[in-house]
């Protein structure tokens, strides 16, 4: 190692080895800037959460609970509806949520 050519050539090879691993970092940040950007705009650009929510049984067809929208207790089978969609089913029988309680937040009371 006293050889100041053999010193020079390992920095040198030293330098080119940091420099890619600097480019290859600044190519992740900019993957991670990018998907970050993305996930932002996509969070945008979702739709409103509705304000009510029909339940629908495992056939698809019989609606079992009416819930509050974004009731924790809501399957992925519940699709929105509006409030008048709602008072008409608790009105037909369906179910409320026990835990969201939407004949209380919609003013139904049997009868």
């Amino acid at each position: 190692m006293n050889d100041p050519e053999s010193r020079l050539a390992l920095l040198r090879f030293l330098e080119r080895v940091q420099e890619r691993d600097l480019a290859r970092t600044r190519r992740w940040i900019a993957d991670e800037e990018r998907r970050r950007t993305e996930h932002r705009r996509g969070l945008l650009a979702r739709p409103p959460a509705p304000d009510w929510l029909i339940e629908h049984g495992l056939s698809g067809q019989e609606a079992v609970y009416v819930h509050v929208g974004g009731c924790w207790n809501a399957s992925r089978r519940s699709k929105g509806v509006d409030r008048d969609h709602a008072r008409r089913a608790l009105a037909e029988g369906v179910k409320a949520c026990p835990q969201c309680r939407p004949d209380t937040e919609l003013g139904f009371v049997d009868g």
